[in-house]
């Protein structure tokens, strides 16, 4: 038995994007709003590789000694913070700005890309397409990508069956991770290498991979949370809505506001560039040649961790935790107790900082338009408000963080609770079904540009000693 199922777009794209476009044309060298005359992805990728194979070339060849900085102590033995070392072209993170994606901030992809109706969410389907080309989608295309989409969202019956091996108790990245893996055994990549195919050629192969895992993830992560929430009682594809929409109805959430909620939430955890846990196993597994389905279920594992993905799960869990001790109409006083209370614990409070970032996440912000304009009475988002004035001087005040501004994670899980989302363990398998866009998306461009393996230099606390001694006589 072969499980079906499709997404499928209903995108418009705004009037006002070609107004917008004007004072976008410098914010990226080859950016530029697509014609509708070629709706083939793949077709515009083919244009576009050998140019930036010759654009990489040159760079090499005229700039390859040019020295990028200086690598300290701190750096090597403090996770590599501050280290340029990674090339990573479909996104870029400004410790002021924030993300870019191809060179759009989140507010001008708001603004520029398809969406359901004017004034709508962008939809996943359309910052595919702007991350792989560098190029704004017309409505025509986006739809064709999610009619190419909507054709590889077919999952065999084994990949389900190897989640049921699980007991239901599994964490759900766990199940998650293992219906990918199960993907992989349809890998084009692994049969076309097998085959002997030329290192030329890797990147289509990766192409079709790609796109099918980015196609089937929802229904293996809608699946999850069915088996695991909802006694195994799944929901249909419904051929109408897009990627978005229709993971949303897949999970059982049909109310249009989360529906607009999910195309934002895949769109905006897409991509952080290339040097966050997942984003970098991604890369790092798919520099040895492992197909996007190995190297996308590492990163997934990645995304697992306490200190990446699943900080998701930790907030909403400690924002209720505030409720159930101190109530939901908690005083701005009882808040700064409860904070200080958590800090001198020594614990944490999730949700606020970030390794790159120095001012509020704008993935933060956006968030929370969304609750203003949707649900600016809901008692959790009013705390989540709150906490934006509490946490930041306290944070301030301690002196041992650089960034006390709200990242991300600290208003994703209020607004999936708000509509009845409520199962904080499963958040970060929503965070892995959106990071699928951007990991794949780079992932055809390192087997386009060829990027080779990834093989950093490692050193002993002996050899760091050393070294140190003779700098200082000499």
């Amino acid at each position: 038995m072969v499980f079906f199922r499709t997404v499928s777009a209903l995108a418009r794209l705004r009037s006002s994007a070609s107004a917008h476009q004007s004072t976008l044309g410098n914010s990226v060298r080859w950016l530029q709003m697509q014609s509708s005359s070629d709706l083939d992805l793949h077709s515009h990728l083919k244009e576009l590789i050998p140019e930036q194979q010759e654009r990489l070339k040159k760079l090499k060849a005229e700039h390859g000694k040019v020295q990028l900085g200086n690598i300290t102590v701190d750096m090597v033995i403090g996770g590599m913070r501050g280290m340029t070392g990674l090339l990573w072209e479909t996104s870029l993170l400004d410790p002021d700005e924030g993300i870019r994606f191809r060179g759009l901030s989140i507010p001008e992809c708001q603004k520029l890309l398809p969406a359901v109706k004017p004034g709508g969410e962008p939809l996943p389907e359309g910052l595919l397409w702007l991350l792989l080309t560098g190029k704004v989608p017309s409505k025509e295309q986006v739809d064709a990508l999610s009619s190419e989409l909507r054709g590889r969202a077919t999952v065999p019956d084994y990949v389900y069956k190897a989640i049921d091996a699980l007991p239901l108790t599994a964490h759900p990245m766990t199940q998650f991770t293992t219906g990918v893996m199960a993907l992989q055994v349809q890998s084009e990549f692994q049969k076309a290498y097998e085959k002997g195919i030329h290192k030329s050629k890797y990147w289509e192969p990766t192409y079709e991979d790609s796109l099918s895992l980015i196609a089937r993830v929802p229904l293996v992560a809608a699946y999850v949370y069915r088996r695991i929430y909802k006694g195994s009682q799944f929901i249909p594809v419904d051929d109408s809505l897009d990627y978005g929409g229709n993971f949303s109805h897949m999970l059982g959430f049909d109310d249009p506001k989360m529906h607009e909620l999910m195309r934002l939430y895949v769109t905006i955890h897409s991509d952080h560039e290339g040097g966050n846990v997942s984003a970098h196993t991604g890369h790092l597994v798919a520099s040895a040649l492992s197909d996007p389905y190995l190297s996308f279920a590492a990163a997934l594992n990645g995304l697992a961790g306490p200190l990446h993905g699943l900080a998701n799960q930790e907030v909403l869990l400690w924002i209720k935790s505030v409720v159930d001790e101190c109530g939901e109409n908690i005083s701005i006083e009882q808040l700064k107790e409860y904070v200080w209370k958590t800090l001198n614990s020594g614990k944490v409070v999730p949700g606020f900082g970030h390794g790159v970032l120095r001012k509020t996440d704008p993935r933060y912000t956006c968030q929370r338009e969304f609750a203003l304009k949707h649900l600016p009475d809901d008692p959790l988002f009013q705390l989540v408000s709150k906490l934006y004035e509490v946490v930041p001087p306290i944070l301030t005040e301690l002196g041992k963080v650089k960034n006390p501004w709200p990242n991300v994670d600290a208003h994703s899980g209020v607004l999936l609770n708000y509509f009845g989302l409520s199962e904080a363990r499963y958040y970060t398998v929503l965070f892995g079904v959106s990071r699928s866009i951007g990991i794949c998306s780079q992932l055809i461009w390192d087997r386009a540009l060829g990027l080779p393996l990834e093989r950093p230099k490692s050193v002993t606390m002996d050899w760091l000693e050393n070294h140190c001694r003779k700098v200082s006589s000499s």
